[in-house]
């Protein structure tokens, strides 16, 4: 009968996420200034009144999301929850794995805000404008599509950068080569292949610029063994040690979030309940289509907040 706790990526933000937290629980608005007062800018007023645009920026949405997760968080422990008393695994997807980390105090709050903003930064600066994209890719198995992947590629960059389960995944590289891809796999008899409106090709190899900053942004912060064991992204195995959690951190910049091995894995060492922690409900949705024995929720608001201590205490 053992819990995860999971932690979403970006795509989850929305205007206003995370204000009724702050309202309920002073210790919820405390980690709005510790990340306002970690990025010397008032993250909080976009975060509650936007605009929209500027939140999604890929720089703003990273610390955005953390930040609201990590609210979440201590307004459960301000009322007595424990984290490394009730929870067996905790994992994000994507910037998740920080909020995940953070949480289980690998590092601090104020460090994850600076390691995402740079995160967003790097990601957004490897590659020029316009010339890397991201698709996804519905109703095809995996195997279709990295070969349809290999195919498109041709001395360029294509690759599976997100498999989301249920039947959904994510590639990501070179423009030309992402839409080649996409034509391929609706050719072999994918449901849908959908051009994605997003800023850069993450999770792909054309990333190996960000990954180099993160691994200097990583080596300058303190870090901590965390208290609770963090299922990696890039290796779906659980680990406690900090070197070899931040080298996972630099190999998920280019490398494929693993989220539906990820939830199988839960499911095959015992988890039964998985929360998702902060904005939204993607990876509750996500979760039921990979494993329909999980049961799933959400802790995303103070009445959130009172009906999960009912069922953990």
């Amino acid at each position: 009968m053992a819990i995860a706790f999971t932690f979403p990526g970006q795509g989850s933000q929305a205007v206003g996420m995370g204000r009724d937290l702050a309202d309920a629980f002073p210790e919820a608005r405390k980690i709005f200034q510790e990340v306002d007062d970690a990025l010397g800018e008032n993250l909080s007023k976009l975060i509650w009144e936007g605009p929209e645009e500027t939140l999604t920026l890929t720089a703003n949405a990273q610390p955005a999301l953390m930040a609201v997760s990590l609210a979440a968080i201590r307004a459960l422990e301000a009322r007595g929850f424990s984290l490394k008393d009730k929870v067996a695994y905790v994992a994000g997807h994507s910037l998740g794995e920080y909020s995940a980390l953070a949480a289980a105090g690998f590092v601090s709050v104020g460090d994850a805000a600076r390691l995402l903003r740079i995160r967003g930064n790097a990601m957004q600066a490897a590659v020029p404008a316009g010339e890397g994209a991201m698709a996804a890719i519905i109703g095809l198995e995996q195997a279709d599509v990295e070969a349809a992947c290999a195919e498109a590629a041709t001395g360029s960059v294509c690759q599976i950068a997100n498999d989301n389960g249920g039947g959904q995944l994510v590639i990501s590289g070179a423009r030309a080569a992402v839409e080649l891809a996409a034509k391929l796999c609706t050719e072999r008899g994918a449901k849908r292949a959908l051009m994605l409106q997003v800023s850069a090709p993450f999770h792909s190899a054309l990333m190996a610029p960000a990954a180099d900053v993160m691994r200097e942004a990583l080596a300058g912060v303190t870090k901590n063994a965390p208290v609770v064991p963090v299922v990696s992204n890039v290796s779906v195995t659980p680990s406690n040690d900090p070197d070899e959690i931040a080298r996972r951190l630099v190999q998920q910049v280019t490398g494929r979030v693993r989220w539906r091995e990820t939830v199988e894995w839960f499911g095959q060492n015992g988890v039964t309940t998985l929360y998702e922690v902060g904005a939204g409900k993607v990876l509750s949705g996500l979760a039921r289509r990979i494993n329909r024995d999980i049961a799933t929720s959400a802790i995303g608001t103070s009445a959130d907040v009172d009906a999960a201590l009912a069922l953990l205490a």
